[in-house]
């Protein structure tokens, strides 16, 4: 499972604080790497008192007091770091049980930086001065090998300034918002969090709870002044640069329930469509999944609708509270490999758009509208893990939650309703030999005997079930001192009605003679029937809107399989927006009326369902 990569900045004041560490902690217990980069306002102010020396600054044209940092003052603003605010850091993140490195942005040029133009100033007479020798720049260069090996090693790398400059010379002082944002570019990060001492960017600076929730590119300059205005240039850089979603937090905490001001790269061409493109614009592979559910829990909340994140991680939000309850399951995760979400001609490009966030975004808008009637409610959930093998999310709903009928979130298109899926039967297998040299005579290799009982363990799972689909999903390769060793993940979708007992035993035969096998996952297909109550349900809401559905079973596997080794006698369909042969691929897009045609025809069935007689939902 890929693991996130989180960039939070935070200044001294903000770390002088032990909760920003426990927040820190929690991140990093999620299985998230993270990139702490220190500001040191604070812990300059103490090392220069202590050590008896005033900090030199200068007042430039504009009225602004900037601190003065030329080539021999330095040293000791290293020493500021190096001596006050990274030992304060290390020691607090410490005290939570985490391993962690620090380090200045010089040291061994981790982060190179290009020095700024000489700086207009004024002279205690008001007169206008330049400044050559004002050692401040920019980050501009970053050792994206070197730190992504160090943060494979350790639970935090914490950065600060100075950088060192490309040309040679005294370290640059850079603004730590920056450094954090030109970091969180470089190293293609997931989420970038500024906090600062405020709830967020405040639209009336004398107003604490003033906070601007929502920017877009240009927003947030007109409100930010003072050492807020680099915390937006920050935001905007990583905007422009990466596919990281940014947020500006606090007071002095990370938590979305203080103050946010979450910037967002693009809108959707209207607004029925900015969910949509919010929720596909952060994100969340499989296993960081936490950013998402939290964004959209505040959306419902903001609409009256009660919504938490359960033990799982998942997303829940309902509404009603009667005894018949629909539930509509989607999921929160997306596979690897995303980008920034941009609309173009009509359509929304970006991971999850189609696999699955148009399918929740869609669930969640038919739950902010539905007429929820009194003994019924109406459940959300968004699941976590689902594009993995673990199905975490699934099998706590599963083992959790209960209801009458059920809609999987899996893109079906809106003319589509699929009515099941087939099964997952996955397995590890090992071929080992003795080490030799691959010269020898009638020398086999590991690899040779993986691929040949691969071959033989497919033949023979295939022959109990000739429906199935098999691909070999991965494999590696290790050498031993005694024995050399293969390993390969086969999978096989299976239909519905397949004997995975059998299937099992098929495979496991071949154990023996350096071959073992491992049964990784065993989940049967399901298929529901087109006369049942949801079914019929959507199948009026076709009508209704002119469509003649076609019914599908698909291939692949999903949620619904999950849920059905136990709610046997539940009703469960799967629909959603999108053309599922753009799932997993960098042509991931979903169009605007596609999205709509969808939404609208679910919201009906919907209706439908809740308005059928009791005794005709199951």
């Amino acid at each position: 499972m890929t693991r996130p990569l989180y960039v939070i900045k935070a200044g001294s004041a903000t770390l002088d604080r032990a909760a920003i560490h426990k927040e820190i902690a929690d991140v990093a217990a999620r299985g998230a790497r993270v990139l702490l980069v220190a500001g040191g306002a604070t812990g300059i102010e103490r090392h220069y008192t202590a050590i008896d020396r005033p900090v030199p600054t200068l007042r430039l044209t504009n009225g602004d007091v900037v601190r003065y940092c030329p080539p021999a003052e330095m040293d000791h603003l290293v020493d500021a770091y190096e001596r006050v605010t990274l030992p304060a850091v290390e020691s607090g993140l410490r005290a939570q049980g985490l391993s962690v490195f620090t380090a200045v942005g010089a040291r061994n040029g981790l982060v190179v930086g290009r020095a700024n133009r000489p700086l207009k100033a004024l002279s205690a007479e008001d007169r206008p001065v330049v400044i050559r020798d004002h050692r401040a720049g920019v980050p501009a260069e970053v050792d994206t090998v070197a730190l992504h090996a160090l943060l494979d090693v350790y639970d935090v790398v914490c950065l600060s300034p100075p950088v060192a400059d490309r040309d040679g010379g005294a370290p640059l002082n850079v603004d730590a918002d920056v450094l954090a944002a030109v970091l969180a570019v470089a190293l293609d990060a997931d989420h970038l969090r500024l906090v600062t001492g405020t709830a967020g960017l405040l639209t009336d600076p004398d107003a604490p709870d003033s906070t601007l929730r929502d920017a877009y590119p240009g927003d947030g300059a007109q409100y930010a002044g003072g050492r807020m205005r680099q915390k937006v240039r920050a935001a905007e850089i990583a905007l422009k640069g990466s596919s990281a979603d940014v947020a500006i937090t606090g007071p002095h905490t990370m938590s979305e329930a203080s103050g946010w001001t979450r910037f967002w790269r693009t809108r959707g061409p209207a607004d029925d469509l900015d969910l949509l493109t919010r929720a596909v614009s952060v994100s969340s592979v499989s296993g960081d999944e936490a950013e998402l559910a939290s964004c959209l829990a505040e959306w419902c909340r903001g609409r009256g609708i009660e919504a938490h994140i359960d033990p799982a991680g998942n997303l829940v939000a309902s509404r009603g509270t009667g005894s018949r309850r629909l539930l509509l399951l989607g999921h929160l995760d997306t596979v690897p490999h995303r980008w920034p979400a941009e609309w173009r001609d009509g359509e929304l490009w970006g991971r999850g758009s189609v696999d699955a966030k148009g399918s929740l975004a869609a669930f969640l808008e038919v739950l902010a509208d539905a007429a929820v009637p009194e003994d019924g409610q109406l459940v959300v959930i968004g699941a976590v893990e689902e594009e993995i093998s673990s199905s975490k999310g699934a099998f706590h709903v599963r083992d959790h939650h209960r209801a009458d009928a059920v809609v999987i979130g899996e893109p079906s298109g809106s003319g589509k309703l699929t009515l099941g899926y087939f099964g997952l039967f996955k397995l590890a297998v090992t071929a080992s030999v003795p080490t030799g040299h691959s010269a020898g005579m009638d020398a086999v290799s590991a690899p040779d005997r993986l691929i040949r009982v691969l071959g033989e363990i497919r033949a023979s799972v295939l022959g109990h079930a000739p429906e199935a689909l098999s691909a070999v999903i991965d494999i590696r390769c290790e050498r031993g001192r005694e024995r050399d060793l293969a390993h390969g993940i086969l999978n096989f979708r299976v239909p519905p009605g397949a004997d995975l007992e059998a299937l099992r035993t098929a495979a496991l035969q071949h154990v023996g003679d350096g071959v073992e096998i491992e049964a990784l996952r065993a989940t049967p297909g399901h298929k529901g029937g087109r006369s049942g109550p949801l079914a019929k349900a959507f199948t009026r809401a076709f009508a209704e809107a002119g469509v003649r559905p076609r019914f599908v079973v698909k291939k692949g596997t999903s949620d619904m399989n999950t849920l059905a080794t136990t709610w046997h006698d539940v009703p469960m369909v799967a629909y959603g927006p999108g053309d599922s042969a753009l799932d997993h691929t960098d042509e991931e897009r979903l169009g605007g009326e596609e999205y709509r045609a969808a939404r609208a025809l679910l919201s009906d069935a919907v209706s439908r369902w809740f308005a059928l007689p009791e005794g005709d939902r199951r």
